[in-house]
């Protein structure tokens, strides 16, 4: 947060500088850019709040809590950026072109700019040290695509849509001024709003897959499933699914396989401890739901985006459990046929959703079940 208060101070002197700007040399140029550091000092204001509400406590209405508020309140920001500044700079521009007027004293509009560009500059570079911390080595194009916070995303391209918006003003101001044509002015104002309404759409596109709800990232993923199956009691992961509840707080759900000979006290203690590994693993995994089930490889659907994240997240050197936790039993019971007859006793169970049938939900009613070989054969793929 420490960016969006260095950005919200910044445009807040900027915004006053550019009125008095505008009101002593009449330039839409900077009276555009003075409303567009208006929208943006909102905009900070607007994600102040939004973190603010976001840390209240869970309620019965929102058993979950309210970490979304901060992507809400991040696309509001989108908005804002749009109708406030795009919009206005868009239509000043085109009433400045088709009623020119000439630009007095540009020289203030030069300072003021000069003094925009510094703090707007001191504002990206203090969002440019927040960012590298959790970067790593992606690219920013990358960085802002994934980002899980909304702040940092905002504030960069504020910040560097607020420094390219200065090149246009200046690039209109200074053209009016040395041609005596005001159209050079509404000019820049155009640029400026086109510039704004770029980039209010990327702001958009992100915080709304965000508000939508995006899964952990890749890496968070394997390191969830790696925590899940190094332990005794569980075979291993057969779906898994994850979902952002804020940039701070994840849900985790997955299906578990385990022997079917394990006592109801047996499965309760190998979940409890699967559950202490993810979140020691993961700390914001806040809220973790497994359930166990009997693993049929033969069942999986592979167009499963649950199960095609944990075929990505399993790597070659995925820990293994030891060999006395895994079964032992190679061939199924005579009583069950084969999967996929469904006229054949040992039927899979009742899926968890009847209008999407999952098919590994497939425990039998009160029957044995096939337990899970040492390693996947040629007709059993693994999952």
């Amino acid at each position: 947060m420490k960016a969006v208060f260095a950005a919200f101070a910044a445009n807040l002197g900027i915004a006053v500088a550019k009125f008095v700007a505008f009101l002593l040399t009449g330039s839409a140029s900077m009276l555009a850019e003075a409303v567009h550091s208006v929208a943006d000092t909102g905009n900070e204001l607007l994600l102040i709040i939004g973190r603010g509400r976001s840390n209240r406590p869970r309620s019965e209405e929102h058993p979950f809590g309210f970490g979304r508020e901060r992507y809400f309140y991040g696309f509001v920001v989108s908005v804002m950026l749009f109708t406030v500044g795009a919009t206005f700079s868009v239509y000043d521009g085109v009433h400045k072109i088709l009623n020119p007027e000439p630009v007095h004293s540009p020289w203030v509009d030069y300072g003021v700019l000069a003094l925009s560009a510094v703090l707007e500059g001191f504002s990206l570079r203090t969002g440019v040290r927040e960012a590298n911390r959790l970067r790593g080595g992606r690219g920013w194009g990358t960085f802002i695509r994934h980002a899980k916070a909304p702040e940092l995303p905002v504030v960069l391209l504020e910040d560097t849509a607020a420094l390219i918006g200065l090149v246009f003003a200046f690039a209109g101001v200074a053209l009016s001024a040395v041609t005596g044509d005001g159209r050079w002015d509404g000019a820049g104002s155009l640029g400026i709003g086109a510039l704004l309404a770029t980039a209010a759409a990327i702001l958009a596109v992100e915080t709304k897959s965000l508000l939508i709800g995006e899964s952990a990232s890749a890496e968070m993923q394997r390191m969830i499933l790696a925590a899940m199956e190094e332990g005794p009691g569980i075979m291993r992961v057969i779906h898994l699914r994850t979902v952002h509840i804020g940039p701070d707080s994840l849900l985790v759900a997955a299906k578990i396989a385990v022997r079917e000979t394990d006592s109801a006290a047996q499965l309760a203690a190998a979940i409890n401890a699967a559950e202490e590994r993810v979140r020691a693993a993961v700390p914001i995994a806040t809220t973790i739901y497994l359930e166990p089930d009997i693993y049929r490889p033969a069942l999986a659907d592979q167009t499963d985006p649950s199960i095609r994240a944990v075929l990505s997240s399993r790597s070659p050197h995925a820990p293994r459990l030891p060999r006395r936790d895994r079964p032992t039993a190679l061939s199924p019971p005579g009583n069950l046929s084969p999967p996929g007859n469904p006229s054949a006793p040992g039927k899979p169970s009742a899926p968890d959703n009847p209008s999407a049938p999952d098919k590994l939900s497939v425990s039998d009613s009160g029957k044995p079940s096939p337990t899970l070989p040492d390693k996947p054969t040629e007709h059993q793929p693994p999952t």
